[in-house]
């Protein structure tokens, strides 16, 4: 299984935090990161959103369906997210957009092996790979790829 986790990109102050709308800045990010991304997936893959406005706005850059996923709303847990995706076990690849605090706690689970709060930028990806070597089963980071890195 492939994971791509995907930070929502840069987005408006609000109260209402399921209704937060992307920046022009946060629209350029996911625009550019969606670029990025697409000649490198396979031809299949699963896109896999939050029900927040941003989340699903930053989703749209990649392609025009996804699926919604209120467990990958603000506020869920690394273990919910991990259920709610079926890891390790599920076939092919998977796109997430998300949220920190989980994408942060997420990715340092299954890369380091516990839970921390690690920063991610908006609009990044961290791309994980998992994969099972004999008796042993290995999660690596494929890439990982922030915004400003793409302005290179």
């Amino acid at each position: 299984m492939d994971l791509i986790l995907w930070r929502h990109a840069e987005a408006e102050d609000g109260t209402d935090d399921l209704a937060r709308e992307l920046t022009r800045r946060g629209q350029l990010q996911a625009s550019r990161m969606a670029a990025w991304l697409r000649p490198r997936l396979p031809d299949s893959y699963t896109l896999l959103v939050s029900e927040a406005r941003r989340s699903q706005q930053t989703a749209a850059f990649l392609a025009k369906n996804s699926e919604v996923l209120p467990a990958l709303n603000p506020g869920a847990s690394a273990e919910e997210v991990l259920g709610a995706l079926g890891w390790p076990n599920r076939e092919g690849t998977v796109v997430v957009v998300g949220h920190q605090p989980w994408i942060g706690w997420l990715a340092a689970q299954l890369l380091a092996g516990e839970q921390q709060l690690w920063s991610v930028k908006k609009g990044a990806v961290w791309w994980l790979q998992y994969r099972q070597r004999g008796e042993f089963e290995q999660v690596r980071l494929k890439v990982m790829m922030t915004p400003s890195m793409l302005d290179s």
